[in-house]
């Protein structure tokens, strides 16, 4: 198949995945199908694996013999809402223009997705001594737990690779470390009193301020150290992103929840964050809660926590990507990816693909055609390296 005609497929593939909705709070099952009868459609097969609720699934295909030393190729099938964007065209069709591919998760990452996809017939034929694994997960956008029964199979019922590499947009640079990123929900509980005596309540809105204050000055603090220049921005960061509570103005809030994150760079651990943001609770804000009236209470719940990526220099997932992309250079990225769960079962692994982060989440997404060319050419030299 020629480059040509590889690329137009992939283009139909892409347009295909981004007319199916598989917005994370939906099911992604439809996504799971179309993929299971294309891969169906040239001779191949593919697992799945569910989660627990059924409605949503993973997908693994391996191609090539079942013997260890192979490459997986990692990518999810969730996209984030369109909701209140303001989008030029229909979000879930695909529009082409200037060498431009519009849609939701053209460039994250549904574009990589495709390119995979278009390749798997050439892998099948390429007398690979190696297998090549495919993995699709699910949630990625949300919890980044959609991977792991897969990745779980690895050295189980499945074998061993050698390398993993996750296709999140990089401009199909080599990116060995990213940040952990980690979220909590805060509930403050309070009690209602009239706001003009406030001895007979505790104002949850207004201890959830003094937190909410605290985690500001954290993040103040992460500004001066530990740093790594290779992250953009240098340090590990705190956000709270969401807030609400109370009733009415002249009413002490009977509760308080807000929603918070932490992006850690590798190294600086989620449980150190939590433990200095509990420190503050415990030592300030609930003495304040409960001044005077017992019973109000503050309980913090990680609802994700997604280990960093951390370098490991001149490993076999390393080595793989450079020669792939000729390329003697890796970069750090600061978004977190499912990269994190396969390198912490001992799987080496590394993040590029086509497009660039700076598109994701956006209305009007986009990749470039030129880049899914880059990944087309990335994998036929993939191909050809397990092929020897």
């Amino acid at each position: 198949m020629t480059g040509v005609v590889r690329l137009a497929k992939a283009k139909a593939l892409l347009a295909r995945l981004i007319a199916i909705d598989s917005v994370s709070d939906a099911s992604n099952l439809p996504v799971v199908d179309f993929v299971e009868a294309y891969l169906r459609s040239h001779g191949l097969d593919a697992r799945r694996a569910p989660n627990a609720a059924g409605d949503k699934a993973a997908v693994l295909a391996t191609i090539g013999p079942r013997v260890d030393g192979g490459v997986v190729l990692s990518g999810h099938t969730d996209v984030v809402p369109v909701e209140g964007q303001p989008w030029s065209s229909p979000p879930f069709q695909l529009r082409e223009s200037g060498g431009r591919l519009y849609g939701r998760g053209a460039c994250d990452m549904k574009g990589f997705d495709a390119c995979v996809l278009a390749m798997a017939p050439a892998f099948r034929d390429a007398g690979l001594k190696r297998p090549v694994h495919i993995v699709l997960s699910y949630d990625e956008e949300t919890t980044c737990l959609g991977s792991r029964d897969i990745i779980a199979r690895f050295g189980e019922d499945e074998p061993v690779p050698a390398a993993v590499i996750v296709g999140e947009p990089t401009m199909m640079a080599v990116a060995d470390a990213h940040k952990s990123v980690a979220t909590f929900w805060t509930l403050v509980t309070g009690k209602e009193a009239h706001s003009a005596l406030p001895e007979l309540g505790a104002n949850a809105v207004a201890v959830g301020a003094d937190i909410v204050s605290e985690i500001g000055r954290l993040a103040r603090a992460y500004e001066e150290g530990p740093l790594d220049p290779r992250f953009t921005p240098s340090y590990s960061t705190l956000h709270v992103g969401m807030i609400r509570g109370g009733t009415a103005r002249n009413i002490l809030a009977r509760e308080c929840k807000f929603h918070w994150e932490f992006r850690g760079l590798p190294g600086v651990t989620t449980a150190s964050a939590m433990a200095n943001v509990q420190a503050f609770v415990d030592e300030v804000a609930t003495p304040r809660l409960t001044r005077f009236v017992p019973g109000p209470a503050i309980v913090t719940t990680m609802e994700v926590d997604v280990p960093p990526l951390a370098a490991q220099p001149g490993s076999a997932a390393e080595r793989l990507a450079l020669r792939l992309v000729s390329s003697n250079r890796t970069i750090a990225v600061s978004f977190a990816t499912e990269a994190g769960h396969f390198q912490a079962a001992g799987l080496p692994t590394v993040v590029c693909g086509p497009g660039s982060i700076d598109q994701a989440h956006k209305p009007d997404e986009f990749v470039e055609e030129a880049q899914l060319i880059a990944c087309l050419e990335f994998l036929e030299r993939l191909a050809e390296e397990l092929s020897r």
